[in-house]
């Protein structure tokens, strides 16, 4: 006996609506808050740790940013596209509530934006206007 054509037919779109269900959970969609970029802490997640230093938020929210790789260097911190020194010497003295956003670049992507020295990435600081 062969399947006739409506039989066909729901059997595709129940395939393919179970396929688009499975699709959205697995890509973290949703109800629900968006996905956070790894790569960046923005404003808006920055509003919850008013009273702490950006050294103390990147470990509570982003702590790969801190790790050494390869190197045995820190990190370089670049505020407002300044150089102004390593995650350990410079974070720790940052409060937040000056801070707009904060980006990490890993060694490849900082050393192309800013040369060599970049073992360990880059965090990128974006101070609030003022």
């Amino acid at each position: 006996m062969h399947p006739n054509r409506r039989q066909i037919i729901l059997t595709f779109a129940a395939a393919f609506g179970f396929a688009a269900l499975i699709a959205g959970c697995a890509s973290g969609g949703g109800e629900g808050r968006p996905r956070q970029d790894p790569n960046q802490i923005t404003a808006e997640e920055l509003a919850n740790y008013g009273s702490l230093t950006c050294y103390e938020v990147i470990q509570r929210l982003r702590p790969r940013w801190l790790q050494r790789r390869g190197s045995e260097q820190d990190p370089v911190v670049y505020q407002d596209g300044n150089r102004v020194g390593s995650a350990a010497d410079v974070l720790g003295g940052m409060i937040v509530t000056d801070v707009q956003s904060m980006r990490y670049l890993d060694a490849s992507n900082a050393t192309t934006r800013y040369g060599t020295g970049h073992g360990s990435g880059a965090i990128e600081i974006t101070t609030r206007r003022r």
